[in-house]
């Protein structure tokens, strides 16, 4: 690997500043979305499952990102795809309608599918097996204390500046624009230890980690689009609200997440991700169930909370896999991710306007089918020991 001009420019380095500049995008846009498409849009459930859809289209395709590896290095994309980001989220609020919102949704999207499947790549490969739980543990945590700051200005300008929802939206994503040109000069190109295939890599023996990333993709739409918009339409959360609750999601990530991934790597993967998918399993059931927009809040804020687990699906994967497949499969995971994302929010809203509990007793029932997965990955997996039953080669 390159040696930096300075101490400071490492690549550990370069990972913890780039998971700072997308929570100041990704997550503005993200908690203001169900009221801006509420109030100023005029969304129905359906909408918001049709926008939903149309968002994960670019993780669908993420497989694509190793094609383009063929003319862009890693590092220098990840930072073009940080500028579509920042310039989607920034130009959201100027076009509140559903064909307005399905474009720039698109273009926010492109970027932040294209970002996180290259920093998935970049992490395994510049991080060694031993420190990787952790490290990764931290970059979630380090994301957290910016998630906070930035729910904490988002309050403050709903709350008592009374700033239009596309003020806001600019704002974001300028400050995001600024701290990746930032980036763009201080940090010189990284040279990764092992060579990466410039191909789609699919092999038989990562079955399982294609089938949690599966899982994995299906069930957080759950969360990600209906456990927020009931939030809004049932319980009736203004903005300042959400914002709140993300604060104290944000808040418990900046705690314990490198905790989580240090405890993940005493513990293994198998027993973290069975720990995770009962509790997914018992917050989807409290979801279906709930009355109360207290206990609503409490299972929105423990739901969240479990999301640090899964990054024992990624640990998982560099212990069994061919370090050379990193970026190469790092978007199919993606892509397999995105399957079922871009079929449940449009379909799941359609039942949303029938049976909103029948949404979330099918994300119980995707918890239940994650924990069998689960509880097929070995004490200690490596190349050669991928699974404990089902081998393929």
């Amino acid at each position: 690997m390159k040696r930096p001009s300075r101490s400071w420019q490492t690549p550990e380095r370069f990972l913890i500043i780039i998971s700072i500049i997308v929570p100041i995008a990704f997550s503005s846009w993200q908690v203001l979305l169900n009221n801006f498409v509420v109030e100023k849009a005029n969304f129905t459930g359906s909408d918001i499952g049709l926008l939903q859809s149309v968002r994960e289209i670019p993780g669908f395709l993420s497989f694509t990102a190793v094609f383009l590896l063929l003319f862009i290095r890693e590092q220098r994309f990840i930072i073009l795809s940080l500028m579509l980001l920042a310039v989607g989220t920034a130009i959201t609020g100027f076009f509140p309608s559903l064909g307005g919102l399905l474009c720039t949704t698109l273009l926010m999207s492109t970027g932040f599918h294209y970002f996180e499947t290259l920093k998935q790549s970049l992490s395994l490969q510049w991080l060694t097996k031993e420190e990787a739980p952790e490290v990764l543990g931290k970059l979630i945590s380090v994301a957290a204390l910016a998630s906070l700051c930035t729910y904490g200005g988002l309050w403050v300008l709903l709350e008592y500046v009374k700033l239009d929802f596309k003020w806001i939206y600019l704002l974001s994503g300028s400050i995001a624009l600024i701290l990746i040109a930032a980036i763009a000069i201080s940090f010189p190109e990284f040279e990764s230890a092992t060579p990466q295939r410039k191909k789609l890599v699919i092999r038989k023996r990562y079955w399982l980690y294609y089938a949690l990333t599966f899982m994995s993709g299906a069930r957080r739409q759950i969360f990600v689009v209906f456990a927020g918009f009931l939030m809004v339409e049932k319980f009736g959360y203004s903005a300042a609200d959400i914002s709140l609750l993300f604060l104290i999601n944000y808040l418990f990530n900046w705690l314990f997440a490198k905790r989580i991934g240090r405890l993940i790597g005493k513990v293994g993967e198998r027993k973290a991700l069975i720990f995770e998918y009962i509790g997914l399993a018992i917050v989807f059931t409290g979801y279906a169930l709930v009355n109360t927009a207290e206990w609503a809040a409490f299972f929105y804020v423990v739901d969240h909370l479990f999301f640090a687990l899964a990054l024992a699906i990624k640990t998982y994967f560099q212990k069994i896999a061919d370090p050379a497949d990193m970026a190469a499969t790092a978007g199919v995971s993606f892509t397999i991710n995105h399957i079922a994302a871009v079929v449940i929010p449009v379909t799941f809203g359609y039942i949303w306007l029938i049976s909103p509990s029948t949404v979330f007793f099918m994300g119980t029932i995707m918890a239940g089918i994650s924990l069998l997965f689960a509880c097929n990955i070995p004490e200690i997996p490596c190349e050669g020991n991928e699974t404990r039953i089902l081998k393929l080669s």
